[in-house]
């Protein structure tokens, strides 16, 4: 089966171990030097509509993908959180 990326992005990840809904994809990790994904990448979700930055990213490797469904991705185990780099919060310079 051929998957393009615009086709990942609509998908859910679902976790096998607890059938907890992750998020939908939002990047893909390549490794470009030997032309291969390295992993798939969901970024975190919105805090207060994005003013108060967003949730930790989770980066499932490609390795933990069990299945990609017409709908679904199934991976066995939970998503590693990449957490985001600190950066000054524009009402930081009011206090």
């Amino acid at each position: 089966m051929n998957c393009k990326l615009s086709e990942l992005r609509n998908k859910e990840v679902i976790s096998c171990e607890n059938g907890c809904r992750i998020g939908c994809v939002d990047d893909l990790e390549v490794d470009t030097s030997n032309a291969q994904v390295v992993a798939l990448i969901i970024y975190g979700r919105l805090k207060l509509f994005g003013l108060l930055g967003r949730k930790d990213d989770f980066i499932i490797p490609w390795r933990n993908i069990e299945l990609i469904g017409e709908d679904t991705i199934l991976v066995k185990s939970c998503a590693q959180k990449r957490p985001k780099t600190k950066k000054k919060s524009v009402f930081s310079r009011f206090f």
